[in-house]
């Protein structure tokens, strides 16, 4: 891959394209290591993936794919394997390293801001979970904007609801969870039309307000991001009760058909 057609100032340092400036992330230090021990086996992360991977298919076929704040490039590598070439960015240099363990060959360490994209030379790009941990989101949303070709297409996740707000949200570095409606204005704000706009995980928000957001109130959810808790939570339900839901929303998505309730929001948005 030719790098520097879509950016500016990168240097290799210990066998990763780095970008010469460092920004500081809303992401814990240690974040990234404990998705890692939970995402191969994880409902939340294999549902998440089967709907992205879905929906770049239908909105962006054929394109090479960036995705921003990708992690330990568990996304990437479902894209990857279902024939859509990805590039990782990635702040977190342990991120990028596991990253290379699956496999992943276009890995840049940077947050997006620091790898000073080139204006109007993207097609797709993904912030999968993202945009809730930047302070300013509707300037970021504006400078995607900027990196993406006419017509690019932007892919976002980002959890739902302010009223499931808990001390995870914290432990995590959110700055806000949002409605379907709020997330789909800051982008028509930003620039885009919105392709697809849909909930996911519906099932989830009861189990969210009743097991983090009400104990967070209560003073009893302190050690809400610890990696036991998160084992649990990823490993368990879903494998064996709700498979089929997770199925119904799939079908869903690869309809163009909404999901009216759930713990995150999905938007497929166009730049005009």
């Amino acid at each position: 891959m030719n790098y520097e057609n879509y950016f500016d100032e990168l240097v290799y340092k210990e066998n990763v394209l780095i970008s010469k400036q460092k920004n500081a992330v809303s992401y814990p230090e240690d974040g990234n290591e404990k998705d890692f021990q939970i995402e191969e086996n994880s409902f939340w992360f294999t549902h998440r993936n089967n709907c992205i991977i879905e929906a770049v298919k239908k909105y962006s076929p054929d394109n090479l794919f960036f995705d921003i704040g990708g992690g330990n490039g568990f996304v990437a590598e479902g894209l990857e394997k279902n024939g859509t070439p990805t590039v990782l960015i990635e702040p977190g240099h342990s991120g990028c390293l596991n990253a290379k363990k699956r496999g992943l060959k276009n890995i840049i360490c940077s947050t997006f801001e620091s790898a000073h994209l080139k204006e109007n030379t993207i097609s797709a790009i993904g912030l999968f979970d993202v945009v809730e941990h930047i302070e300013q989101d509707i300037d970021f949303l504006k400078s995607i904007n900027k990196s993406l070709k006419e017509k690019g297409v932007v892919f976002i996740t980002v959890p739902a609801y302010t009223a499931l707000w808990s001390n995870e949200d914290i432990d995590v570095g959110h700055f806000r969870r949002y409605s379907l409606k709020e997330i789909e204005d800051k982008l028509r704000t930003a620039g885009f039309n919105i392709e697809y706009s849909t909930y996911l995980f519906s099932i989830l928000p009861i189990a969210i307000f009743l097991f983090r957001t009400i104990p967070s109130k209560l003073g009893l959810n302190k050690n809400s991001y610890g990696i036991d808790k998160r084992k649990k939570e990823h490993k368990g339900i879903a494998n064996t009760l709700l498979n089929w839901i997770w199925n119904i929303e799939l079908n869903k998505i690869i309809k163009g058909e909404k999901i009216t309730f759930g713990s995150s929001c999905f938007v497929v948005a166009r730049k005009k």
